[in-house]
């Protein structure tokens, strides 16, 4: 007696050749999982250095949103770059923010390094700034999320390769 027919339609080869990591950047925790994320850093932020790094990708090229196998690209290498103690999600639709296990100072070098890394990815008319900006107890993770956003902002408005770290306005 047959339960199943045997009778299976031949495999596509196109789609076994396909990146499997075309996904990848779908995968990574969303904005409110980074935002959970630094809620739970706050508390303890005083007796250990967190720092939350923003990385933004910009494109010179045709202005279309960026493709999916080049966030893939980034979104690997970043996966990579991370520490067992850092955190990587989505901030935005080409933005990655870590939660650094880690003082500033520590983020002013990383964040350089992994800038340089995106862009010796040669993917063409793609480059990324950063932002950089600490956590500390007396502040919200929506109030550390928008100095970084901030931040970006204006590391964007001055070009490929910056990264700014929030600091307070002198009053």
């Amino acid at each position: 007696m047959t339960i199943a027919s045997n009778d299976f339609p031949p495999a596509d080869p196109a789609a076994a050749t396909a990146p499997a990591v075309d996904d990848m950047p779908v995968l990574l925790p969303t904005r409110e999982a980074l935002l959970e994320r630094l809620a739970g850093a706050l508390p303890g932020s005083a007796e250990q250095p967190v720092t939350l790094l923003v990385i933004g990708l910009l494109r010179r090229d045709d202005g279309w949103p960026t493709s999916r196998t080049a966030l893939a690209q980034v979104t690997s290498l970043l996966a990579r770059s991370v520490r067992g103690d850092d955190w990587l999600g989505a901030s935005g639709a080409a933005e990655f923010g870590i939660v650094f296990a880690g003082p500033e100072p520590t983020a002013e070098v990383v964040g350089p390094r992994l800038l340089a890394a995106i862009d010796a990815l040669g993917i063409p008319g793609l480059s990324a700034s950063a932002a950089i900006a600490p956590l500390t107890p007396d502040l919200s993770a929506g109030e550390v999320f928008r100095r970084a956003t901030l931040s970006l902002t204006a590391a964007r408005r001055v070009g490929a390769g910056t990264v700014i770290r929030y600091r307070e306005p002198v009053r």
